[in-house]
């Protein structure tokens, strides 16, 4: 085994012992938080190790990066999730070539993603993303706006429309990040109130991952603490 790969099964062994005992601190049922690797900027090699050890749920933020990966990689079981903005001009390649959505943010995307997932295909699962924290430098809608959102998204054919995604301002307290993610949890008990099956609350990174679960994230994003700093270069 090489020094990468035993260094990812090592951060491999970290973060899920950190997602496990955040669901057992929580209150939570064992193994209802999913793990995301969140490898945007990483090649498609160390994907493939971090694959061979078990993890078969990637995110990508950069679209013609992922497709590359997604090249690289077509004998690897991936599921593929897109979690950066997406411009609606671009929206083919992820229609056609990725399984989950997290970062759906408008009615004009919906509507090319609906046109443009082939037949054959089971429907994308999309998550809205809400900019919880109002940071101008964040793609999402308001809380406010998700119900409305959310009725149209539900309409369409070809999307599946599963839960709330969020990247609430960087925040060294647990306190404060737990409340912005309660807002979070608020919203995505909200939609379900209004009759939406859904069962995905996209939440959560290497520096707050705790306070997710605590707030019932069922899905985590983590990256640096899987794969190391990045080098955006």
């Amino acid at each position: 085994m090489s020094k990468s790969t035993t260094s990812l099964a090592e951060n491999l062994q970290q973060v899920m012992a950190r997602i496990r005992a955040a669901e057992q601190r929580f209150d939570r049922e064992a193994g209802s938080v999913a793990l995301l690797a969140v490898s945007k900027t990483f090649p498609a090699d160390v994907l493939r190790e971090l694959a061979l050890l078990g993890v078969d749920q990637f995110g990508e933020n950069y679209l013609q990066e992922a497709l590359d990966k997604q090249k690289q990689l077509a004998d690897v079981p991936i599921c593929w999730h897109f979690i950066g903005p997406l411009q609606s001009n671009k929206s083919r390649a992820v229609a056609e070539q990725f399984t989950w959505l997290h970062s759906l943010d408008r009615l004009k995307l919906a509507s090319r993603l609906s046109q443009q997932r082939p037949s054959d295909l089971v429907p994308l699962n999309i998550c809205l993303q809400v900019n919880v924290s109002g940071e101008s430098s964040k793609s999402g809608i308001t809380i406010a706006e998700a119900p409305a959102l959310a009725e149209q998204v539900a309409e369409l054919p070809g999307l599946r429309l599963r839960g709330v995604m969020a990247i609430p301002a960087t925040s060294q307290n647990c306190d404060e990040q737990r409340r912005a993610f309660a807002k979070v949890r608020e919203c995505y008990q909200q939609l379900i109130d209004n009759g939406h099956r859904l069962d995905t609350l996209s939440m959560g990174m290497s520096g707050d991952l705790e306070a997710a679960v605590a707030e019932g994230a069922t899905i985590v994003r983590i990256g640096s603490a899987l794969f190391g700093a990045r080098n955006y270069q």
